[in-house]
C-alpha cells in the first residue's frame, strides 16, 4: 500500500524492522522535503514487494554498471519523473538509500546515489569502492553520501 512521506511529522511507517528506523525515516523525509520544495512532487513510497519492477531496475543498473549486489533487505521503493529525469529510490533495512537519477534525453545526467542513515556502517559491498561525504540534515542528522555516473543505456 503506497505511503505519502510526511516530512513535517516524520514517521517510521514501513521502516520499523530497520535497526536505524528513526534515522532512515529522517533520511526518507529529507528526500521528500527536497522533491516537494524543488519540484512540488509528493514523495510516495511503496513496499518493495509490491513494486518489483522498480527494485529490479535499480538492482539491474547496480549489477551492470559496477557489479554491485546489495545484501540488505529492500523495504520500500518509489519511481517517478520530474523535469526530464526518471527517478527511482530503494530504502533498505540496513539504513541505506539508493537513488537512480536517469535523464530521459540523450546526453542528460545519469547517476546512482548512495546515502547512509546516521548510525549505520558502510555496507561491505560499498566500503572498498566509494568514499562518502558527510552532510547535515535537520530531519536525518548526519547523512553520508556518494555516487557514480551511469555509463550505459537503461
Amino acid at each position: 500500500m503506497p505511503y505519502v512521506v510526511d516530512f513535517e511529522n516524520v514517521s517510521t511507517t514501513g521502516l520499523e524492522s530497520s535497526p536505524v528506523a528513526a534515522a532512515l525515516a529522517g533520511l526518507r523525509a529529507n528526500e521528500a522535503r527536497y522533491y516537494k520544495n524543488k519540484y512540488d512532487h509528493v514523495f510516495t513510497v511503496t513496499p518493495a514487494d509490491e513494486a518489483p519492477k522498480t527494485l529490479e531496475r535499480v538492482t539491474h543498473i547496480l549489477a551492470q554498471e559496477r557489479d554491485i549486489v546489495i545484501a540488505a533487505k529492500p523495504l520500500e521503493v518509489t519511481e517517478f519523473e520530474v523535469e526530464g529525469f526518471r527517478m527511482a529510490y530503494v530504502f533498505y533495512e540496513s539504513g541505506l538509500a539508493i537513488n537512480v537519477m536517469y535523464g530521459i534525453e540523450d546526453g542528460a545526467k545519469r547517476a546512482v546515489g548512495f546515502k547512509l542513515s546516521q548510525g549505520m556502517e558502510v555496507p561491505e559491498e560499498l566500503a572498498e569502492r566509494f568514499k562518502f561525504a558527510r552532510q547535515k540534515s535537520k530531519l536525518a542528522g548526519e547523512i553520508r553520501g556518494s555516487f557514480f555516473v551511469i555509463k550505459g543505456e537503461y
